[in-house]
C-alpha cells in the first residue's frame, strides 16, 4: 500500500520542470545570475545589469555584470532581457485546500487526499514565483508534514511557515459547521477560555507550528455565523498572543468585522487577515500600533464568478457579495492612512498558482507597483522576522529570485505570469 509520502513524491516527479530541481545544489557550488535589471526592494530602486552570486543557496555578492568576470567553474543562469526581483512571499495560503472543491463536496474525500493535493499546490505556488508562504490553517498538521518533505528535498515547493490547526471558538469560523447534533464533537481547533487558549498554543508549537492562526470573527465560508461578528474574546486573544510570543511565534488573526479587528490589535496580534469592515478609528489604531494588515482583495473575483459550481453554498456567496467591495474600499483607506500592509491571497479559496493576479488589484486600489512588490517581499520578511533569510536580493539571504520579461514597476500585472523562478540558487522553471 502506498504511503502519502510515496504519493507526494510521485506527484512531484510528474512535473518535468520541477523534477530537474529535485536535488539541492552541490556543496560549495557557485551560481551567478545575471539580468538586465534588478528591483532593489530595500532601497526602492532599480539596479542595472546585476550579477548575483550564490554559494550553497545563499547570496554572497552582487556586482555589475558588465565589469565582473567569473570562471568556468561557476554555473551561469543567464536571464538577459529580463527584470529580476526577490522570490515572492504570500502571507496567507492554504496549500492543502482546493478552490475547485467547496462546501459539502469536501466530505467526499478521505482525509489523506488533502495531503496529496498539498504537494501539487506547492509545486504550482513555487512555479508562480512564490518561494516562501505562510500556511495559515491546515488539519492534521498537513502543512508541517509538507514543509518537512520540501525541506528534505522529497518534494519541491516553497519555504513554508506552517500554522497547523487554526484556533477558534465553539460554533465559530474555525469550528466545523453545517453538521447535525448527532455528529457533534469538540473540534481539536476549538478553545473556549484563556486557559484552553494557552494550552492549545503550546500544543501547536510542540508539533511544529511556526505561526499561530486564530479566528477572531465569523467568515465567508463558515455556515451559520455572521461574517463580521466577533467570536473570540479580548482575553482569549491576549492569552494566545502572550503565549505565542513567549514561544517566539507570531500570531495571525482572521478578522472581517470591526470589533474583532480592533480587539486583535489591542490584544497584540501581529497580523490581521482580511480586515474587511475596519472603520476609520480602527484603521488609525492599526497605523499607530504598526499592526500589519494582510488583505486578500483579489479572490472576490473568483468567488463570485464561479458561484455555486464548485459546491460553495449560496449563504457563503451572499456573505462575499456583502463584504467584497467593502474590503477593497477598506484596503484603499488603510494604504492611505499608512497602515503597514502585506501581500496575502487566501489561495485555496481561489486556485493555487494564480497568486500573482492580486498585484494588479493592489495597485488598482491605491498602492504603487513598488509598494505592492514590497508588501510581498521586504515587508513580508519583516513581519515573519526573516529579514536575514528572505524578502530581498541581498548578501546573506537565500538566492530566491523571480524574473519577468517586462518591467513590473510599469505594469505590475507582469507578476501574474513570471518567466523564471530560482530557489536557493536552483533554477526551478524557465519559460524561454
Amino acid at each position: 500500500m502506498k504511503t502519502i509520502a510515496a504519493v507526494a513524491l510521485a506527484l512531484s516527479i510528474a512535473a518535468p520542470s520541477i523534477a530537474a530541481a529535485q536535488s539541492a545544489p552541490a556543496a560549495a557550488e557557485t551560481v551567478v545570475v545575471t539580468a538586465d535589471r534588478m528591483i532593489d526592494v530595500i532601497a526602492g530602486k532599480v539596479v542595472e545589469h546585476p550579477a548575483v552570486f550564490i554559494v550553497d543557496g545563499r547570496i554572497t555578492n552582487i556586482a555589475d555584470a558588465r565589469i565582473i568576470r567569473w570562471g568556468s567553474d561557476v554555473r551561469h543562469i543567464d536571464l538577459s532581457g529580463k527584470t529580476i526581483l526577490p522570490g515572492l512571499i504570500d502571507m496567507h495560503v492554504h496549500l492543502t485546500s482546493l478552490a475547485e472543491i467547496g462546501g459539502y463536496q469536501t466530505y467526499k474525500y478521505t482525509d489523506s487526499f488533502w495531503s496529496a493535493v498539498g504537494v501539487a499546490n506547492a509545486g504550482k505556488t513555487l512555479r508562480a514565483g512564490f518561494t516562501t508562504v505562510r500556511n495559515v490553517g491546515s488539519d492534521g498538521f498537513q502543512d508541517v508534514g509538507l514543509k518537512q518533505a520540501i525541506d528534505n528535498h522529497y518534494v519541491v515547493g516553497p519555504r513554508i511557515i506552517p500554522a497547523g490547526y487554526a484556533l477558534g471558538a465553539t460554533g465559530g469560523h474555525c469550528d466545523t459547521g453545517g453538521l447535525p447534533p448527532s455528529m457533534d464533537r469538540k473540534q481539536i481547533s476549538v478553545i473556549d477560555s484563556p486557559e484552553e487558549a494557552r494550552a492549545k498554543v503550546r500544543w501547536l508549537h510542540k508539533y511544529g507550528a511556526r505561526v499561530i492562526k486564530i479566528c477572531a470573527t465569523g467568515g465567508v465560508f463558515s455556515l451559520g455565523d455572521s461574517v463580521g461578528a466577533q467570536q473570540l474574546t479580548l482575553e482569549e486573544m491576549k492569552a494566545i498572543a502572550e503565549e505565542a510570543h513567549r514561544l517566539g511565534l507570531k500570531v495571525a488573526a482572521h478578522a472581517h468585522g470591526n470589533d474583532g479587528i480592533r480587539a486583535a490589535i489591542l490584544a497584540g496580534i501581529d497580523t490581521v487577515e482580511h480586515c474587511s469592515l475596519a472603520d476609520d478609528a480602527t484603521i488609525k489604531l492599526a497605523a499607530d500600533r504598526r499592526t500589519w494588515f494582510d488583505m486578500d482583495i483579489y479572490n472576490d473575483d473568483y468567488i463570485l464568478a464561479t458561484g455555486t459550481a464548485n459546491g460553495t453554498e449560496q449563504e457563503s456567496l451572499d456573505k462575499e457579495k456583502l463584504i467584497g467591495r467593502l474590503q477593497r474600499e477598506t484596503f484603499r483607506k488603510a494604504v492611505k492612512a499608512g497602515v503597514p500592509m502585506l501581500f496575502g491571497t487566501d489561495a485555496g479559496v481561489y486556485p493555487h498558482g494564480d497568486n500573482g493576479k492580486q498585484f494588479a488589484r493592489m495597485v488598482e486600489w491605491g498602492m504603487t507597483p513598488m509598494q505592492a512588490i514590497q508588501a510581498a517581499t521586504r515587508s513580508a520578511a519583516e513581519a515573519l522576522d526573516m529579514t536575514a533569510d528572505v524578502g530581498a536580493i541581498a548578501v546573506g539571504r537565500y538566492g530566491d529570485i523571480v524574473a519577468v520579461n517586462g518591467d513590473p514597476l510599469k505594469d505590475v500585472a507582469e507578476l501574474a505570469d513570471v518567466d523564471a523562478v530560482i530557489k536557493g540558487g536552483v533554477l526551478i522553471t524557465r519559460k524561454d
